[in-house]
């Protein structure tokens, strides 16, 4: 585990800062949760840490480094709100998918039996072993991401990015993979994005909230207690009403 470090960035769009001399640390093992609101730069400042910042008159500089000074790239796994699966192939194909391209042209459709054998076993973590030949069209929105859970395992990086993958599901549905993304990403470091306080609450270690223009990120909160936190912590959810009241004054000032 290592911790990734960031350091004096900053980001503009067509002469728009949006954010500057920002500088983060997200703990090696842990989980940093990111709130705030829509168009605040939220999904931007992740695209930053993973150097996909590319776009027609984005600006930008800072550094993003790696505790033990190897280079981020190719350490780091990707998961956002749309599932992204291939409609076209099963459930197998899906969690295989980067596996299958990183082979040859001529041996992209063939898997070998240590990467089936590790997806079949991801596959049954995620509760969907009885899936693992069903097409994404077959599924539910919770088991699409649990699929997309599954291809992210399969990735097996140190470092998950992960961009509001649970916002489009209902509120059971949204616990449950909660509770099941905190058992299966166990000694990797994560930085998650969402609008929802109480699932930040329940699974960051680290919890940051992005505001202002150009947006700045306020001090940590720490909540207490392991995770994934329970619903009936008190604490909790009185930590919860302030972040959604400073939410809420945040979009009446906007």
């Amino acid at each position: 585990m290592f911790d990734v470090i960031l350091k004096n960035a900053a980001l503009s769009y067509n002469n728009r800062v949006v954010f500057k001399d920002l500088n983060l640390t997200l703990e090696g093992g842990q989980w940093t949760c990111l709130l705030g609101g829509s168009g605040v730069g939220k999904t931007s400042l992740l695209r930053f840490i993973a150097g996909l910042s590319t776009a027609k008159g984005l600006k930008t500089s800072g550094t993003v480094f790696c505790e033990d000074h190897k280079v981020l790239e190719d350490r780091f796994a990707w998961m956002s709100q749309q599932d992204s699966l291939l409609p076209w192939f099963n459930v197998l194909e899906n969690v295989t998918l980067g596996s299958r391209l990183r082979n040859s042209i001529f041996k992209r459709n063939k898997l070998s039996p240590e990467d089936r054998s590790r997806a079949e076993n991801i596959i049954s973590k995620v509760g969907l072993a009885n899936k693992a030949n069903e097409l994404p069209q077959n599924l539910s929105g919770g088991q699409r991401q649990r699929v997309a859970l599954a291809r992210t395992l399969m990735e097996d990086k140190p470092l998950v990015l992960m961009d509001e993958p649970f916002g489009a599901l209902d509120a059971i549905t949204r616990l449950n993979l909660q509770d099941l993304a905190c058992e299966l990403l166990q000694n990797r470091t994560v930085m998650l994005i969402t609008h929802d306080p109480l699932e930040a609450l329940r699974l960051g270690h680290h919890i940051y909230h992005l505001q202002g223009n150009p947006a700045t990120l306020t001090e940590a909160i720490i909540p207490p207690g392991n995770t994934p936190r329970s619903l009936e912590d008190r604490e909790l959810m009185t930590l919860q009403g302030e972040l959604l009241e400073r939410l809420r004054q945040e979009e009446v000032c906007a």
